[in-house]
């Protein structure tokens, strides 16, 4: 026998209390009565309440809280074994790492920020492959497409701007890593979604270029703009965290980086997704889950699963007839005649 609610049987813990509690108030029950009468009055009370039903009706108390707790734990015995089909998509994240990410004109920065928006977009998504690319100057995979959700999650926690060592952002290197994760065999199916600022330093004729022979293998591209249209400039910091200066040009000026909305717009409209900035509500991320869900499934996976056999209804049914029974116990002694009629009913049986 298994538990689907292990949990839920911390609250078995709970009965002692309740027993301790139920005893209680019979023993109050009983010295209030010592208190209001003395004998033989009290006598008379003690005989109308039966303490022995009293008792009882707390024992079914506690049984019944027993078995509700054990029915909330969903025992489990008996087992099948059925295929599961898992369909979904394929869809890769691809997240610029560049030196322009760092601005902060998004809280806490924009690369932080998109590393989040790709984790509550894991929380969207249900039986699709998720990889995940990282790019500046160039691109590489940092993790394969994968059904593991918790080991996308570890892979985005390590991206910095250090893991590329080429400076600089192309989008084209990205796709082009893209399309060797995804391959030439099938035309559907595959979904990009780049999280980026859209400062592209290569020629935007080369992006949209592999775009368009990303579009022609099937591959939807949604982009999410991280930052704003007002821009920031790039902290510089020292080992410890702290920022020591900002980012400046050649002529010794502070560089201000900010948010390019147009090429991002553009991949998207070439290969039929959708364009969506970042925002704190976060509502960018339903409309993307929500393109992907209506997407055409794949098999992803098929495998045999564990079906146990629900026995709640076995202590559920337990504790609603101990609960009943104790509802319809009533407290009270049976009624005992009076000496007269006592005596009167022995002499109408004597004659």
């Amino acid at each position: 026998m298994r538990f689907a609610r292990p949990e839920l049987l911390w609250a078995l813990l709970l009965l002692p209390v309740l027993a301790f509690w139920l005893a209680a108030q019979l023993v109050r029950r009983r010295r209030a009565l010592r208190e209001f009468a003395a004998e033989p009055l009290l006598s008379r009370l003690v005989r109308s309440a039966s303490m022995e039903k009293l008792v009882i009706k707390s024992i079914l108390l506690v049984v019944a809280a027993l078995f509700l707790i054990l029915a909330a734990c969903r025992p489990q015995w008996g087992s099948s074994l059925q295929q599961v089909t898992r369909q979904g998509v394929d869809v890769l994240l691809a997240i610029d790492v560049s030196e322009s990410m760092l601005a902060e004109d998004i809280k806490p920065s924009r690369l932080a920020k998109a590393i989040e928006e790709s984790s509550r977009l894991l929380d969207r998504l249900t039986g699709d492959r998720v990889g995940l690319v990282a790019f500046a100057g160039a691109a590489g995979v940092a993790c394969p497409l994968t059904l593991d959700y918790n080991a996308v999650r570890i892979f985005l926690d390590d991206l910095s701007p250090d893991m590329i060592s080429y400076p600089g952002t192309s989008i084209a290197e990205a796709l082009r890593a893209a399309a060797k994760v995804f391959g030439p065999e099938q035309r559907k199916f595959k979904v990009m979604v780049i999280l980026s600022d859209g400062e592209e330093q290569v020629e935007e004729a080369e992006v949209e270029e592999a775009a368009k022979e990303a579009a022609s293998q099937g591959l939807v591209i949604h982009a999410l703009g991280v930052g704003t249209p007002s821009g920031g400039p790039i902290p510089i910091r020292s080992p410890s965290g702290e920022i020591t200066g900002y980012k400046k040009d050649q002529q010794q000026r502070v560089v201000t980086t900010r948010l390019d909305e147009t090429l991002l717009a553009r991949l998207s409209e070439l290969t039929g997704g959708r364009y969506l900035p970042a925002t704190a509500a976060e509502s960018e991320l339903d409309h993307i889950a929500e393109e992907i869900a209506g997407m055409d499934k794949k098999e992803m996976q098929a495998r045999l699963t564990t079906q146990y056999e629900e026995r709640f209804q076995i202590p559920l049914a337990i504790g609603l007839a101990a609960l009943i029974a104790e509802a319809l116990l009533s407290g009270r002694a049976k009624a005992e005649p009076r000496e007269g009629a006592r005596d009167r009913t022995s002499r109408e049986m004597a004659a």
